[in-house]
């Protein structure tokens, strides 16, 4: 990390250092995610060092656990609260974690779904939507929301849905990359290329969202290491957590 070693940087320098903007070096001030600038006798902002720390360590927890929670623990740091700033990114680290922990289980799960073979299927083979639910451990909400969504739509006798062995699977597949952390939108690709492809399409999925948690946890040990700069340079202020 390429320090600049002043007590009087300018607005403009901070944003090159950090990769943002003028305006947003100032926003990220105004929100507290910043340390306040000092001022010149003619009014001009004067920064730091700790402050190109703290923009990139905001940029960074960004993109390791998303720009709320990342604004939540810098303005903790920034505050003095050590203690807080801590538990928030070892919160990060651990939603890491789950989340990894949960696409492990769907990358077994689905490479063992989709290799199920499918035949001599049956009218009797088909499951309602309760017994769908009772299966997965979901509710029959669930279902109805994957229906309306077009994830998993199921047959309909007489205005019952009834899920054939082919619905089931996909049922259990969209089960588990939820668990996993896919949104609507990419499922709905997934499944088209899992259908048209078979399961390499599925586990290139897998490992697309593999590569992008690898991406976040690189994200929180480069934001770590600017933090520590900026609590270094932050007065230990273990009251202010009563006065937030």
């Amino acid at each position: 990390m390429t320090k600049l070693h002043s007590d009087r940087l300018r607005t403009v320098d901070v944003a090159r250092a950090a990769g943002y903007s003028v305006q947003q070096v100032r926003d990220l001030e105004n929100d507290g995610v910043l340390p306040a600038a000092q001022r010149s006798p003619g009014g001009h902002r004067n920064y730091r060092d700790a402050h190109v720390a703290a923009a990139r360590a905001y940029r960074a927890l960004a993109e390791g656990t998303g720009p709320v929670a990342a604004k939540a623990i810098m303005r903790d740091a920034v505050a003095g609260d050590t203690e807080r700033a801590l538990a928030g990114l070892d919160a990060a680290h651990a939603a890491l974690h789950t989340e990894r922990g949960e696409l492990a289980l769907a990358v077994r799960a689905a490479a063992g779904i989709g290799a199920e073979p499918i035949a001599d299927v049956r009218d009797s083979d088909a499951l309602g939507i309760a017994e769908l639910a009772d299966a997965l451990g979901i509710r029959t909400s669930t279902l109805r929301h994957w229906d309306a969504e077009g994830l998993v739509v199921p047959e309909r006798s007489k205005g019952a849905r009834r899920y054939t062995p082919e619905q089931v699977r996909d049922a259990r597949i969209v089960h588990q990359l939820r668990r996993a952390g896919y949104g609507i939108t990419t499922l709905r690709t997934v499944l088209t290329q899992f259908r048209r492809s078979g399961p390499g399409e599925l586990r290139d999925a897998l490992a697309t969202r593999e590569a992008a948690l690898t991406r976040r946890s690189r994200a929180l040990v480069e934001a770590a290491a600017a933090l520590t700069e900026v609590l270094r340079d932050q007065p230990h202020n273990p009251r202010a957590r009563a006065l937030c």
